[in-house]
């Protein structure tokens, strides 16, 4: 068998679709296999073992009708433009149908492209498990995200600052490719039909209902302005640092995307930094929500020809829109912060609640995901917990009264607030053990970020916070 890839991105948009090849590589072997997903895919994890599986998965057997192609866009990268990126080391293999609908196949890794901008187009074993480890557990918490299928080894070396490193190819799967820099390339090319295309066939993957709408470019944007806020909320909910939020990185479906310099955080605070070479912080924990807003700004920017023909009432429209962000950003977060406090979204005083909480874990430098399970013995009773890790106990009870007289629910919070999430030091420790051979600590924590909510009799560990000296010293890298 194969899997009968389409290709609706390459016919319905060719100037953006340049047709690549994979690179050949010397040995290639299954590292890790995403059964679970493959399976929600219909695809057969058996065949995908198989020889011509793992070929497929390196992009050597897509059948007669595959037609691979490297994506255009541009990008804002650190708030610098960048007019032509586009992948450098990645495919689009095609579309293919699932009972979960119309889904991407892409590989990461597979080799230059005619966008490498110099690079190898390789990736090291190392990152791609990174993805495909982080990727499992956002999708087990219930935030949208690109999914790894798997994880193969190509047998090769790829060269980077540490040196050699085992090469590797990653499968991911995602409702699409389309992302924000998809469009600020078209708008560059100062091409209004190829924009109206574009913003119709974004309509047809993601928001089929705007087609019909008096301006569907306005209703995309919308579309798109309600996603990103409400993903940006879930992330800021378990303390995900995304890391490199450049505009080539925002989705138009409102998925996670690109697991580079990402991380969660241990101690709480707005300001966490994880990634190696986001030096100004443009990046940081606390201002992930600014950034999106920035980012959708310049997808506004976008779309001007598309929403109206006359500049000033198109920016009149777009900004209209756009400034509803802040409206549906704290919808999601005060909800999902109330859902984390066990009460209604709607209780009294949550917003002076929820401020006055984020300032005392600010103070305490209180672990944060373990903050928000110890609420809810809290709320069973034992406050301890709690107040020891307090730096003003007198503030501290006070906010517990207040919060104990909403009569908090600790089953609904122990289904919302997770017990494992991948700790750094724990995906440092996987990644290490990966590299020299030995894939059972990284087998053990997928299982384990797989079920976010349940204790692990025996794997107590997994729940354990770092120590503060490797919180203090952690960094990520990109790994391009």
């Amino acid at each position: 068998m194969s899997i009968p890839l389409q290709h609706r991105f390459a016919d319905a948009l060719p100037e953006l679709a340049t047709p690549t090849t994979a690179r050949s590589f010397s040995e290639p072997r299954l590292v890790v296999l995403n059964d679970p997903l493959a399976a929600e895919l219909g695809i057969d994890v058996e065949w995908l073992r198989s020889d011509e599986g793992l070929r497929f998965m390196v992009g050597q057997a897509l059948g007669d009708e595959a037609r691979p192609v490297a994506q255009l866009y541009a990008g804002h990268q650190f708030g610098g433009y960048v007019p032509r990126l586009g992948d450098g080391r990645a495919m689009l293999l095609g579309e293919v149908e699932t009972p979960l609908g119309l889904r991407d196949i892409a590989l990461k890794g597979s080799g230059p492209t005619v966008y490498a901008r110099g690079g190898d187009g390789f990736a090291a074993l190392g990152p791609m498990l990174r993805e495909y480890l982080v990727s499992e557990a956002i999708h087990a918490l219930g935030i949208p995200t690109t999914r790894s299928l798997a994880v193969v080894a190509t047998g090769d070396q790829v060269l980077r600052e540490e040196g050699p490193l085992p090469g590797a190819v990653l499968v991911r799967v995602a409702s699409s490719h389309l992302r924000v820099g998809t469009f600020q390339a078209v708008r560059a090319a100062d091409d209004r039909e190829l924009l109206d295309r574009l913003v119709r066939h974004a309509l047809e993957r993601h928001a089929p209902e705007g087609a019909d709408a008096e301006v569907s470019a306005l209703a995309l944007f919308d579309h798109v302005v309600r996603a990103q806020a409400r993903l940006v909320a879930q992330w800021l909910g378990v303390g995900f640092v995304h890391g490199v939020m450049n505009t080539d990185n925002v989705t138009i479906s409102g998925e996670t995307i690109d697991y580079g310099p990402c991380a969660f955080l241990d101690a709480y605070s707005p300001g966490a930094v994880f990634s190696s070479i986001d030096t100004g912080g443009r990046y940081a924990f606390g201002r992930q929500p600014t950034v999106t807003q920035w980012n959708l700004a310049r997808f506004a920017e976008a779309l001007l020809p598309a929403i109206a023909d006359d500049e000033t009432e198109a920016v009149e429209a777009a900004t209209a829109v756009l400034d509803t962000f802040p409206t549906h950003f704290n919808e999601a977060w005060i909800g999902g912060m109330a859902a984390k406090l066990g009460v209604a979204p709607d209780a009294d005083g949550i917003v002076e609640l929820v401020t006055d909480l984020h300032g005392q874990l600010e103070a305490s430098a209180a672990d944060f995901t373990t903050f928000f399970r110890d609420l809810a013995t809290a709320a069973r009773g034992d406050r301890e917990p709690v107040r020891s890790v307090s730096m003003d106990l007198e503030r501290t009870d006070a906010w517990l009264e207040r919060w104990l007289a909403l009569s908090p629910d600790p089953e609904a919070m122990d289904r919302v607030n997770p017990v494992h999430v991948p700790r750094n030091h724990l995906v440092e420790e996987a990644l290490a053990a990966a590299g020299a051979g030995e894939m059972a600590p990284f087998d053990a924590l997928v299982e384990a970020v797989r079920r976010p909510y349940e204790p692990i009799e025996g794997g107590e560990r997994f729940a354990q916070p770092a120590t503060a000296e490797f919180a203090a010293s952690f960094q990520t890298f990109c790994g391009t």
